[in-house]
């Protein structure tokens, strides 16, 4: 049986460092942050942890305690143009690199974190 990514990347613990990262880029971008209606981005860290785990072959504790991700829906009320996916992605790779993860793996996930930053999309505007 093939091992689900998750694990083949450190599993949990890979994770957490992964939204760690990212929520630090996060919590200092002018941009990004007004998205998050929280002061605090910890929930919003675990929420994103969560989701990711489940996606990438762990435990399915997102859709447990949230039902299916509806992850257009959940970001239609932000805008998010090119500007704010680009940004997005910088303080994801930022974040994906932080974990010196072996080439393939490297690439697998930037490529899923690619498509999922430009699905996100739901404006041109400024």
């Amino acid at each position: 049986m093939d091992q689900a990514f998750f694990d083949e990347v450190g599993g949990h613990d890979t994770f957490a460092k992964l939204t760690t990262v990212f929520y630090q880029g996060i919590s200092g971008d002018p941009v990004l942050k007004p998205m998050y209606p929280e002061e605090d981005l910890e929930p919003a860290r675990e929420r994103l942890q969560l989701f990711l785990e489940q996606y990438w072959g762990g435990p399915t504790t997102y859709s447990d305690t949230r039902g299916h991700p509806r992850l257009r829906m959940r970001h239609m009320p932000y805008k998010i143009n090119p500007d704010a996916r680009q940004r997005w992605l910088d303080h994801m790779t930022v974040a994906v690199d932080s974990l010196a993860l072996p080439p393939v793996q490297h690439e697998t996930l930037m490529a899923s974190l690619t498509r999922a930053a430009t699905a996100m999309l739901n404006t041109f505007d400024a």
